[in-house]
């Protein structure tokens, strides 16, 4: 076995690392955690522009992080593969580990934001009706 062949898989887990090397691009595979969702949803999660997210979006989807499914004019995203949460799990463990060995505490958390106020997408529109239905006086 070469060198070259031997560091294959370590240049791809590199790409791997160097692609979850934001936090949006953490917070968006935080809320596809919770199962599928569309740009707006995120957008109204996160508190982010559509086109800030969407670029985030194209680079989890091209590391093969991301799958996307259209469904009419919406495009919904889901994580790839279960391992991504696993993945997720250990590297947010080691960094709460690392930063309470410093004396510090480090939240991961997301906004706490109701989407069915902002996202009107076929997954959160029936929410908005409810909640229309309920506050009719």
């Amino acid at each position: 076995m070469g060198f070259k062949h031997a560091m294959e898989g370590y240049e791809y887990l590199a790409a791997l690392l160097k692609a979850l090397g934001h936090p949006v691009r953490l917070q968006i595979l935080s809320v596809l955690r919770q199962g599928e969702a569309c740009v707006c949803h995120l957008e109204a999660v996160l508190g982010q522009r559509q086109a800030y997210i969407s670029q985030h979006l194209m680079r989890l989807r091209e590391d093969q992080l991301v799958t996307d499914r259209r469904e009419g004019m919406n495009v919904f995203y889901a994580l790839a593969d279960k391992s991504i949460e696993r993945l997720l799990d250990v590297a947010q463990e080691t960094a709460t580990t690392l930063t309470q060995a410093k004396g510090r505490h480090v939240p991961f958390s997301l906004p706490n934001v109701d989407t069915s106020l902002t996202c009107t997408c076929p997954k959160c529109l029936p929410r908005v009706a409810d909640a229309q239905l309920a506050y009719h006086p």
